[in-house]
């Protein structure tokens, strides 16, 4: 298959939606119904025998003459108003390089599992790596009780789909894993700035994810003095700054406040609380966790100057992941058979391979997508780059099973 035709398959996905004119996919949905109808067969016309599992998941295996088995995969479903390209992709060349192999005949010394994991994205319920959590082992239980805006469970949402809340412990793979390699849209300019169709993933960056309140006085906007105010809005303000100014500073950093809230929110009222979210990301655990308690400390002396209450909130703390050596050393490999300039890289946004990394060595290809636009219709990628990802996907198992 070349890249037009793994085009014209994400396409095809493009029209399982929930919304007309916008792809939304949520995570056991008449849409993800749809989905599996078509990406199903595509596992059967490469060779594979394709099944859902209790989650969710839909996976096509490639029996190989061996007993170790050897995991591609991306994930199906999307974000609200999503472009076509961020999970299906991967998917997609996935089922394309075990197509190549079905149309010679031929059969690799380990099995080849393609997985379409059922959520990764957390539209629908707000939790994320649903189904690579439940492939790994590590899914959390509690979360079937998690529900939706229309008042549904996980567990129902799960029933209803076809699928078995309690066996979800049953979707952990087990046996000789020789590893887990994702291909996805880099979702960033990098390769694009440096004019090359791919990159191999080193590493996955950690994140850390706070929540942070300040508390003033709300006052009339006329009447209070500059110096007898306590302004929740203008520290947020700082501390927005100071973020910006750590991630300026510390190659491979990015500090984000992406949401801030200012109450009461009137043009003539002092703000008497504002509530900001705080993201930070490095490949280093250690440089990351540094930053942050200097964000933090920031924040604690803000809070003191201008007389103010805090409350600062962890949401959630993942590592950093780094790729298996073996993985990476392939793919850089394969993308120099495939005639391309190899370039290691690493990801800022979570994948799931992230989930995957507590099962086995996980490697990733990103793929160049124009301007970096992802979590938007407007993700576009060529037809070139997306052949080159296939090859390089396909080499990669022809060395994985030379070695």
């Amino acid at each position: 298959m070349d890249g037009r035709s793994v085009i014209e398959r994400c396409d095809v996905l493009a029209g399982c939606t929930e919304e007309p004119g916008r792809i939304t996919r949520p995570f056991a949905s008449d849409a993800m119904r749809r989905a599996h109808q078509y990406v199903q067969e595509w596992m059967r016309q490469a060779g594979m025998k394709a099944r859902r599992d209790n989650i969710g998941n839909l996976r096509g295996r490639y029996e190989g003459t061996g007993s170790a088995t050897l995991l591609l995969g991306s994930h199906l479903d999307s974000v609200r108003d999503a472009g076509k390209y961020d999970g299906p992709l991967g998917v997609m060349v996935a089922i394309a390089a075990v197509q190549q192999l079905h149309d010679q005949n031929r059969r690799l010394p380990f099995a080849i599992e393609v997985l379409g994991f059922a959520d990764e994205e957390g539209l629908r319920f707000g939790s994320t790596y649903l189904g690579s959590r439940a492939v790994a082992g590590i899914f959390d239980g509690r979360d079937l009780d998690l529900v939706d805006s229309a008042g549904v469970t996980m567990a129902d949402a799960i029933r209803a789909f076809g699928g078995d809340p309690s066996g979800i412990a049953e979707d952990r793979l087990s046996g000789e894993l020789l590893g887990y390699c994702e291909v996805h849209i880099e979702q960033g300019p990098v390769l694009e700035a440096r004019a090359l169709p791919v990159g191999v993933v080193g590493g996955i960056a950690g994140q850390s994810r706070i929540l942070i309140e300040f508390t003033g006085v709300a006052g009339h906007a006329g009447t209070v003095p500059m110096d007898r105010r306590r302004d929740a809005l203008t520290a947020a303000a700082e501390l927005v700054l100071a973020a910006e100014a750590a991630g300026a500073a510390q190659p491979g950093l990015v500090a984000t406040v992406g949401r801030l809230e200012v109450e009461p929110g009137a043009a003539n009222v002092i703000p008497g609380r504002t509530t900001l979210s705080l993201d930070v990301r490095h490949a280093d655990d250690g440089v990351r966790l540094e930053v942050c308690e200097a964000l933090l400390s920031r924040t604690r002396e803000l809070a003191k100057r201008r007389k103010l209450g805090v409350e600062i909130r962890p949401v959630s703390e993942n590592a950093a992941v780094r790729c298996g050596p073996r993985i990476v050393s392939l793919l850089t490999e394969a993308v120099r058979d495939s005639k391309q300039q190899p370039f290691e890289l690493t990801s800022g946004a979570g994948h799931d391979a992230v989930a995957m990394s507590s099962l086995t060595d996980v490697g990733m290809l990103f793929v160049r997508c124009k301007g970096g636009v992802s979590h938007n219709p407007a993700e576009s990628v060529t037809a070139s780059d997306v052949s080159i990802s296939t090859d390089v996907v396909g080499r990669f198992l022809e060395l994985m099973a030379e070695r």
